[in-house]
């Protein structure tokens, strides 16, 4: 840069001194992908998903308390990026996604529990809540994600509800008509666990709960 202001001379210099550049260019890929994956690794991603639900272990525990005879209370889980983990998968992939890739790995059900969801999970089903499973998965994903459920000891459910293969619309749609339904039924969801806006839009649940994703963004 120096050999070029050199060529210009000192009338081009004042010129550019007088003008300055601004770049409006967004932030670099890498860099981002770089803080992702050092967000992750860190521990801090755990640690801020852990910080959500300590809040909605003490909510049931509380709410529990206050259950009325008869009453049907129950918790929401989504599944992935809530109670199950696909970062190997995500990082396999330079943080990108393939449609076969991720059919492959629902299939395989090799997901990892995301442990503080987990431990959510568990004081539900010791306070005695429905336990409910609404995913954005589709029903031919069925069997791979049963398997998943099973091997990180989550298989236990009032439901798994999954969406239609042949169902048009948005996942938030999708997910709000499902709680709906539940809640016709005499339902009371609780609280609804999900990482997307679109896990929690909609209502149909006392109090939802955000966990953070700086993976992906689900309609």
């Amino acid at each position: 840069m120096k050999k070029i202001f050199r060529a210009l001379g000192p009338i081009a210099l004042l010129t550019f001194a007088g003008c300055a550049v601004t770049s409006h260019e967004p932030r670099n890929l890498d860099s981002l992908k770089g803080e992702i994956r050092d967000y992750v690794k860190s521990g801090r991603y755990e640690r801020d998903i852990a910080a959500v639900t300590v809040t909605a272990d003490a909510w049931l525990v509380e709410r529990s308390a206050q259950k009325k005879p008869g009453e049907r209370l129950a918790v929401v889980f989504d599944l992935d990026e809530t109670l199950l983990s696909n970062w190997e998968e995500i990082e396999s992939l330079g943080l990108g996604y393939s449609p076969s890739v991720w059919e492959a790995w629902v299939a395989d059900g090799k997901a990892t529990a995301i442990e503080p969801v987990r431990g959510v999970y568990r004081t539900a089903r010791k306070l005695g809540l429905e336990i409910y499973f609404i995913t954005g998965r589709r029903e031919h994903q069925r069997a791979g994600t049963e398997k998943n459920l099973r091997a990180i000891d989550c298989i236990v459910s009032s439901a798994l509800i999954m969406k239609p293969d042949d169902l048009k619309g948005t996942t938030g749609e999708f997910k709000t008509v499902a709680r709906a339904k539940l809640t016709a039924q005499g339902v009371v969801i609780v609280a609804n666990l999900g990482d997307q806006e679109s896990d929690l839009i909609g209502g149909c649940a006392e109090r939802t709960f955000k966990l953070p994703d700086p993976f992906y963004w689900s309609q």
